[in-house]
């Protein structure tokens, strides 16, 4: 796609950088650069978010309405591919892009008066509630139980994989409210206070070592039923909604290639930039540019009040293995030297020396976790599905 700016365009392009010159602080660069899981830490991310909130961009996909930056699809993508350009940490996606939306679409005045200002702020930091042991790819199967009672519903039940439930204070969860019709017609997406009692925690380490996910137990937790999202049983078609801003709401490639350039960078400095390498890099940036333009075809759509669709699952699809091929080509860069892991977190808290330098130490761990792109949030199948399906109409 040839992407020519306008002139109040390039005038913003030159807005957001001065703006990360003088508030992105070396030490919340180092604490990103340094994070080999999905998400930055909360230590990281929350006075980031206070920054930006003060400026008033922190949510660049809300319509201004609700506090969102009102941007333009040329702005967002601008916005993206510098922050990712500087380094700056990734905010933790559940309250902006996943539960934020939904609320917006299908909360009452109340859920969003309350829940909307407090997802800017990072008041509420958030957790998923939708995998469970036994019911993954196949959600719908869900077991969680919330049954009513009086203005309650009473949970019972486990949720597994459930990323930072150990630092959130709210999860949005599907949970089974009815055995009667489809399964997927007794399904509610409700609001939980993690602090509720009868909530327990237990961490599930990564194969790259770190403490990412948990596996969160439910023992007659009273919930609310005015926590709960729009009607009863109509979860799963919200859940679904949710899913299509997971998938497809953000702008993954210039991330990918800021990750491509560290990689590339590291093969020159460690002498394996060979041509094999060399031109496995070259197609990778050929892959990202095609999901560059992917995105942008997907923000336009959300500029003109349009859900992503099918087209996040496209973008799912390629960014999951985009991902792990970038970090294939950051292992063959590294050479022997990628077998040195040093399972220590969090890294960018670590002052003594190590066998690697600081770019390459989290370069097998990125690697490793990576392997689960093609997993979680809906595995590589199931969005190939969904892609022949939704748009090739098989």
């Amino acid at each position: 796609m040839d992407f020519q700016f306008t002139e109040s365009e390039r005038a913003f392009q030159k807005e957001v950088r001065d703006f990360l010159d003088a508030n992105l602080k070396p030490e919340l660069r180092r604490a990103h650069s340094l994070t080999p899981s999905v998400f930055d830490d909360p230590a990281t991310t929350r006075p980031w978010q206070k920054i930006l909130n003060a400026k008033g961009w922190v949510a660049p996909a809300w319509p201004s309405e609700y506090g969102g930056c009102g941007f333009s699809p040329a702005e967002r993508w601008i916005f993206a591919t510098e922050f990712a350009r500087a380094g700056a940490p990734n905010l933790s996606p559940m309250g902006l892009q996943m539960v934020g939306p939904v609320i917006m679409k299908f909360g009452t005045p109340e859920q969003k008066a309350y829940y909307l200002p407090r997802i800017l702020s990072g008041d509420d930091y958030w957790c998923q509630g939708y995998s469970e042991p036994g019911s993954g790819s196949d959600l719908a199967s869900l077991k969680t139980r919330a049954r009513r009672e009086g203005d309650h519903y009473i949970v019972n039940g486990s949720k597994i994989w459930t990323t930072h439930a150990h630092h959130a204070n709210m999860m949005f969860a599907l949970l089974r409210t009815s055995d009667e019709g489809r399964k997927q017609d007794g399904i509610s997406f409700v609001l939980i206070d993690m602090k509720s009692p009868g909530i327990s925690i237990r961490p599930i380490l990564t194969i790259g070592g770190d403490h990412e996910v948990n596996q969160v137990f439910f023992d007659d937790v009273r919930v609310p039923v005015s926590n709960r999202i729009g009607e009863e049983g109509k979860g799963w078609t919200y859940g679904k909604y949710l899913l299509e801003f997971e998938r497809g709401g953000g702008v993954a490639s210039a991330r990918m290639r800021a990750m491509l350039r560290e990689c590339e960078e590291i093969a020159r400095r460690t002498g394996t930039l060979t041509e094999d390498l060399a031109r496995r890099i070259a197609d990778v940036d050929i892959d990202i540019d095609s999901m560059e333009t992917t995105e942008l075809r997907v923000m336009s759509a959300l500029s003109s009040g349009q859900n992503p669709g099918a087209v996040s699952s496209l973008i799912k699809l390629r960014m999951s293995e985009i991902h792990q091929a970038v970090t294939r080509v950051g292992v063959d860069a590294l050479g022997l030297d990628a077998l040195v892991v040093e399972p220590r977190r969090p890294f960018y808290a670590l002052n003594e020396p190590t066998l690697l330098t600081e770019d390459e130490l989290v370069v097998t761990p990125e690697y490793l976790n990576g392997r689960a792109f093609t997993i979680f949030g809906g595995t590589s199948e199931v969005q190939r599905d969904i892609i022949a399906k939704a748009m090739l109409g098989l």
